[in-house]
């Protein structure tokens, strides 16, 4: 679709409605577009559509390999995986085998491996990639703003100053440095030595 004609100035409020040459409606403004109809087939299913463990995607990435899933540690209980939407690099998510919604509907021992897990991402994060801050956060139900509601997750959000600028914050857009492979990689080699010094001397750690 071409554009109007910059010989024909810019718009003003009592200027007639502006149509490019197939006669569709438009005023030109000072915005550009970034289209991404690619994310389409996500948002219009609605990730809070997952209802049980057939269809989640937290149930069926354990059944793959951890390089399709994205899986960077197996944990006894839990395990932990990256993000495929990423906030930012190395943005992972906690989340228990079994399929429950609330944090509540954790065991004993699936809360005590969740907070270790979670634990451990931070160090590894730290090693790998010194981010300045963290964002941990679980949302509970559609209305908390869950996006895969029927699974329990956590988020694990590395931060550095500025990562926060105009691009997300006016275009609603990130610019992700490393691919989803090479950041798994490197947070899954990094994870067994953190894991080891998060246990202490005689202690073990669930491989």
């Amino acid at each position: 679709m071409q554009e109007q004609s910059e010989s024909a100035g810019p718009a003003g409020p009592g200027d007639d409605a502006v149509t490019d040459d197939f006669g569709l409606a438009g005023v030109p403004d000072a915005f550009q577009r970034l289209w991404t109809p690619h994310r389409m087939a996500y948002i219009k299913g609605g990730q809070h559509q997952f209802k049980n463990e057939n269809d989640c995607p937290f149930c069926v990435a354990p059944a793959r390999s951890d390089d399709d899933s994205l899986i960077v540690y197996r944990g006894r209980s839990v395990y932990v995986v990256l993000n495929l939407f990423p906030y930012n690099p190395g943005h992972l998510l906690v989340c228990p085998y079994r399929h429950v919604p609330d944090y509540t509907d954790l065991t004993v021992e699936e809360t005590a491996e969740f907070g270790e897990l979670t634990q451990t991402a931070m160090r590894v994060l730290r090693k790998v990639a010194n981010p300045t801050g963290f964002n941990l956060g679980m949302n509970q139900g559609v209305t908390g703003g869950a996006g895969i509601a029927g699974h329990l997750h956590q988020h694990v959000v590395p931060r550095w100053g500025g990562d926060g600028n105009f691009f997300p914050i006016i275009a609603q857009t990130k610019a992700i440095t490393q691919t989803l492979g090479e950041v798994r990689q490197q947070v899954a080699d990094a994870w067994p030595q953190q894991a080891r010094e998060q246990s202490g001397p005689g202690e073990t750690h669930a491989e």
